[in-house]
């Protein structure tokens, strides 16, 4: 199921290429991202449930998470419906912490990195507002996924930061240590 989220990164991306009406390639689009980012909590789900975690899978896994939101922010900056900064938020808070995760794995410290409510809760909220961008009109005929989306994508940038920051503090004893 993760390699189903790495194969669906070109496929949502074509999707906004394809010679359809764009309503078509919006609705199209949403309903990939929400099956493929469904498939990360299934996963999760099985590999706990039947106890098949591996090393691999636990890698590749939040690295898929990673590509796949990325991807889908850079298609909605692209299409003028996420604002530049808030890929920037998003995209560097993801290499930052995957960074500082991989080297505070490497000093034996990666539990004071680990993953915590708030990285989750934005999880979350990218999860709801990116679709909802990607369809980008009128949900059941009176929901604005647009201006949700907006206002969830930035409330997700806020958490980005929010998280970046919980995480560097939860690190920073280690830092220091290794700074002297």
């Amino acid at each position: 199921m993760t390699w189903a989220r790495i194969v669906a990164i070109p496929l949502i991306v074509g999707v906004f290429y394809l010679p359809v009406e764009p309503a078509t390639r919006n609705l199209v689009a949403t309903i990939m991202f929400v099956v493929f980012a469904a498939t990360d909590w299934l996963d999760g789900f099985l590999a706990r449930k039947l106890n098949q975690v591996s090393s691999f899978g636990a890698f590749l896994d939040p690295v898929a998470d990673k590509f796949l939101v990325s991807a889908c922010v850079l298609v909605l900056v692209h299409l003028g419906r996420a604002d530049v900064f808030v890929a920037l938020i998003i995209i560097g808070r993801e290499i930052a912490i995957s960074a500082l995760r991989e080297w505070m794995a490497q000093i034996g410290a990666s539990r004071s990195v680990a993953v915590h409510m708030i990285g989750k809760l934005k999880t979350v909220v990218q999860m709801v507002a990116i679709p909802f961008l990607l369809f980008d009109g009128k949900l059941l005929g009176v929901i604005d996924t647009h201006l949700w989306g907006v206002w969830l994508i930035w409330i997700a940038a806020v958490m980005t930061v929010w998280s970046m920051v919980y995480y560097l503090q939860k690190a920073l004893p280690e830092i220091r240590a290794r700074a002297k």
